[in-house]
């Protein structure tokens, strides 16, 4: 296994939930230090997709590979799901993902969010993951609430929290999930600002998003999903500047509009 594998590679990946079929078949590689953006309409199997890299989510087929490993499934078909249990959380715990919602926790401090999991997951020194996780919180701007509760914070304060609960896992690459969708126009921007200092450093990202500015600033490589397929991808210049399909440039009209 070198080093030069790419971080996430998908091949082929097929989803359904019952008779629905959400993913039909996908391909998608990030390698280390890129940044891959995910658009399309609702429904398209963005979010989806992001979980089955992650292992949240159980594929019917294909490969999932993590820095050239695949992952060991058991089963097939509706019945198949991770066969090696401790390559899952490995793997899991090199995957932060940053969820629309922030999912923090009411009752614990900012600073307990953000050291909670490598304590507890990873088993890190407390001190060492203190330092770690205020060094993050000043990263993403917010040093000076760590000792605040989520409900004290504004969404975009929380969302950036969130930011730095994913990095304190130190991760091989951070999964987005619409991040910024649930918050107001000027509270988005920090978001915004913080995921473009953070592909500006080289970290290895895929980012499901529906702000398409982002997605141009921010990518090597976007991937445009319809109906569960691949309909178009390349470079944001190219997918932005000179869409080829009908599909895209009627989706790219509707989202500018």
């Amino acid at each position: 296994m070198t080093n030069t594998a790419p971080v996430i590679e998908i091949r082929d990946l097929h989803k359904s939930y019952g008779a629905l079929e959400v993913l039909k078949g996908v391909d998608i590689t990030a390698p280390a230090g890129h940044v891959v953006s995910l658009i399309g309409s609702s429904g398209s199997g963005k979010s989806t997709l992001l979980r089955c890299a992650n292992l949240l989510e159980d594929s019917q087929q294909g490969d999932v590979i993590f820095c050239g490993e695949p992952v060991k499934w058991k089963g097939s078909g509706a019945g198949r799901h991770p066969g090696d249990h401790a390559q899952m959380i490995r793997i899991r715990t090199n995957l932060s993902m940053v969820f629309q919602q922030f999912n923090l926790w009411a009752h614990m401090t900012i600073l307990q969010n953000v050291m909670e999991a490598p304590v507890t997951v990873l088993k890190r020194d407390k001190a060492e993951v203190e330092a770690a996780a205020r060094k993050y919180l000043d990263k993403v701007g917010i040093g000076d609430k760590c000792d605040a509760y989520p409900a004290q914070l504004s969404g975009g304060q929380q969302q950036r929290a969130a930011i730095a609960r994913a990095l304190c896992m130190e991760p091989k690459a951070l999964l987005f999930d619409e991040p910024t969708s649930a918050l107001d126009p000027e509270l988005e921007q920090e978001v915004v600002k913080v995921i473009k200092d953070l592909a500006a450093e080289g970290r290895t990202m895929i980012i499901v998003t529906h702000d398409m500015r982002l997605a141009g600033d921010v990518s090597d490589h976007v991937v445009f999903l319809h109906q569960g397929k691949i309909e178009e991808e390349g470079p944001p210049e190219t997918l932005f500047g000179q869409p080829k399909t009908e599909r895209l440039r009627g989706f790219l009209s509707a989202t500018v509009s």
